[in-house]
């Protein structure tokens, strides 16, 4: 069983009373809905976040046009901690990784931790050669994250293009015309009957008895 150990903690002022208190969220994502985000859910959940502070998003990372990270970064305030399982959960595009980066840490004020790669926790005092450390190795995986991204694109066009060259289909299925499509057709070219009439005989749309029709004129002259 998994247990909720909260972070949440209040802060107290001079006067003993209690200040605003420090959250801690866990963002998680995946690229599309057929995909599983349990795996990072249960890396939150061990990391101590609670499940109420957890939010999933399935949404493709190449840019942070993401409705519930961009209400996540509004809600966040000073020293709330964002958790994240990878660098590329947060995103893939290398320069806007750098500046959301930027954003949360200098601008809001938010501490965020990586949970695959302990150098990047914010959390943390570092020294100079520290800090260097951590920004190197922040580059890196940002860079690593669009390279990434790069190569799944270009796999996909080169299966793409693969299928094609050996005759497979892509995009709807093609509507199969009746027996009668010529017939329709001859008529219509005589200007005997209307493309929607001819059309609503066949039971196709009349734009699709128009293209067929100019397809068909168009073999004839090859």
């Amino acid at each position: 069983m998994l247990f909720c150990l909260s972070f949440c903690h209040f802060a107290y002022n001079k006067d003993g009373g209690e200040s605003m208190k420090e959250e801690v969220y866990g963002y998680v994502r995946v690229s599309s809905k057929d995909q599983n985000e349990e795996r990072q859910v249960i890396a939150m959940l061990n990391f101590g976040v609670c499940q109420s502070h957890i939010i999933v998003e399935k949404q493709s990372g190449k840019n942070f046009n993401r409705p519930k990270y961009q209400k996540l970064v509004e809600k966040m305030k000073n020293n709330d901690t964002l958790v994240i399982k990878s660098i590329d959960r947060l995103g893939r595009n290398y320069e806007e990784i750098i500046e959301q980066w930027r954003m949360l840490t200098k601008e809001k004020h938010v501490r965020i931790v990586v949970l695959d790669m302990p150098l990047l926790d914010t959390r943390k005092e570092h020294d100079l050669i520290g800090t260097l450390i951590s920004d190197i190795v922040l580059q890196l995986l940002s860079y690593v994250a669009q390279t990434e991204r790069e190569f799944i694109h270009q796999r996909q066009a080169e299966g793409i293009a693969a299928a094609k060259a050996r005759g497979v289909h892509f995009g709807p299925q093609r509507i199969q015309l009746s027996y009668e499509f010529d017939h329709y057709a001859y008529l219509w070219s005589k200007g005997d009957i209307s493309s929607r009439k001819a059309a609503q005989r066949l039971g196709i749309s009349y734009q699709t008895f128009l293209r067929r029709v100019k397809e068909k004129e168009y073999q004839k002259n090859l």
